[in-house]
Protein backbone atom coordinates (compact mmCIF):
# COMPACT_ATOMS: atom_id res chain seq x y z
CA UNK A 1 0.00 0.00 0.00
CA UNK A 2 1.47 3.60 -1.06
CA UNK A 3 0.36 6.27 1.14
CA UNK A 4 1.14 10.20 1.69
CA UNK A 5 3.32 11.87 3.96
CA UNK A 6 0.63 13.55 5.61
CA UNK A 7 -0.76 9.56 6.36
CA UNK A 8 2.12 8.81 7.80
CA UNK A 9 2.24 7.95 11.66
CA UNK A 10 3.07 10.96 13.60
CA UNK A 11 6.33 9.09 15.06
CA UNK A 12 7.80 8.63 11.68
CA UNK A 13 7.19 12.50 10.75
CA UNK A 14 8.64 13.98 13.27
CA UNK A 15 11.66 11.32 13.31
CA UNK A 16 12.44 12.12 9.66
CA UNK A 17 12.20 15.90 10.16
CA UNK A 18 14.18 15.88 13.41
CA UNK A 19 16.48 13.69 11.74
CA UNK A 20 16.98 16.21 8.39
CA UNK A 21 17.18 19.28 11.02
CA UNK A 22 19.89 17.24 13.28
CA UNK A 23 17.48 18.04 16.46
CA UNK A 24 18.77 15.32 18.23
CA UNK A 25 15.86 15.26 20.91
CA UNK A 26 13.12 15.56 18.75
CA UNK A 27 14.57 12.46 17.35
CA UNK A 28 15.09 10.47 20.28
CA UNK A 29 11.92 10.98 21.79
CA UNK A 30 10.18 8.96 18.62
CA UNK A 31 12.78 5.64 19.42
CA UNK A 32 12.42 3.08 21.82
CA UNK A 33 15.49 2.73 24.52
CA UNK A 34 17.08 -0.14 22.62
CA UNK A 35 16.17 0.98 19.31
CA UNK A 36 18.80 -0.10 16.31
CA UNK A 37 19.65 1.97 12.98
CA UNK A 38 21.56 0.89 10.56
CA UNK A 39 23.45 3.37 8.17
CA UNK A 40 25.84 2.51 5.96
CA UNK A 41 26.00 -1.09 6.85
CA UNK A 42 26.82 0.20 10.55
CA UNK A 43 24.10 -0.73 12.95
CA UNK A 44 23.78 1.96 15.92
CA UNK A 45 22.60 0.79 19.12
CA UNK A 46 20.44 3.02 21.79
CA UNK A 47 20.08 6.74 22.66
CA UNK A 48 23.89 7.26 23.21
CA UNK A 49 24.83 5.69 19.61
CA UNK A 50 22.04 7.05 17.38
CA UNK A 51 21.79 10.55 19.25
CA UNK A 52 25.91 10.87 18.28
CA UNK A 53 25.00 9.75 14.48
CA UNK A 54 22.10 12.46 14.28
CA UNK A 55 23.98 15.03 15.31
CA UNK A 56 26.70 14.49 13.26
CA UNK A 57 25.79 12.37 10.13
CA UNK A 58 26.53 14.09 6.98
CA UNK A 59 26.92 17.57 9.44
CA UNK A 60 29.66 18.63 6.26
CA UNK A 61 27.25 18.68 3.99
CA UNK A 62 24.42 20.57 2.76
CA UNK A 63 21.65 18.95 1.00
CA UNK A 64 18.02 18.80 -0.22
CA UNK A 65 15.63 16.10 0.11
CA UNK A 66 12.01 15.03 -1.44
CA UNK A 67 9.85 12.44 -0.59
CA UNK A 68 9.48 9.96 -3.60
CA UNK A 69 7.42 7.36 -2.12
CA UNK A 70 5.87 5.69 1.25
CA UNK A 71 4.71 2.11 1.29
CA UNK A 72 3.05 0.18 4.76
CA UNK A 73 3.00 -3.06 5.16
CA UNK A 74 1.67 -4.86 8.21
CA UNK A 75 5.76 -5.12 9.76
CA UNK A 76 7.42 -2.23 8.09
CA UNK A 77 6.69 1.06 6.72
CA UNK A 78 8.94 2.59 4.13
CA UNK A 79 9.94 6.13 3.31
CA UNK A 80 11.65 6.79 0.06
CA UNK A 81 13.34 10.38 -0.48
CA UNK A 82 15.90 12.03 -3.10
CA UNK A 83 18.83 13.68 -1.71
CA UNK A 84 20.92 16.25 -3.90
CA UNK A 85 23.38 17.57 -2.50
CA UNK A 86 27.25 18.33 -2.18
CA UNK A 87 27.92 15.46 -1.06
CA UNK A 88 30.00 12.79 -3.01
CA UNK A 89 28.11 11.79 -5.80
CA UNK A 90 25.70 14.69 -5.44
CA UNK A 91 22.45 12.49 -5.59
CA UNK A 92 21.35 9.62 -3.71
CA UNK A 93 18.11 7.30 -3.73
CA UNK A 94 17.36 6.36 -0.15
CA UNK A 95 15.12 4.06 1.52
CA UNK A 96 14.23 4.20 5.27
CA UNK A 97 12.49 1.18 6.40
CA UNK A 98 11.22 1.53 9.50
CA UNK A 99 9.87 -0.60 12.48
CA UNK A 100 7.81 0.14 15.12
CA UNK A 101 6.83 -1.19 18.31
CA UNK A 102 3.75 0.01 19.79
CA UNK A 103 4.00 4.14 18.54
CA UNK A 104 7.86 4.17 18.85
CA UNK A 105 10.34 3.55 16.29
CA UNK A 106 12.49 0.30 17.00
CA UNK A 107 14.40 -0.48 13.65
CA UNK A 108 15.48 1.77 11.12
CA UNK A 109 17.52 0.12 8.04
CA UNK A 110 18.83 3.44 5.58
CA UNK A 111 19.62 2.10 2.36
CA UNK A 112 19.61 2.46 -1.55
Amino acid sequence: MTTAWDELPETIRTFMTALDARQVDHALATLTTDAVVTDEGHDLTGHDEIGAWIATAASEYTYTTELTGVTITESTIVVGQHLEGNFPGGVADLHYRFTLDGALIARLVIEP
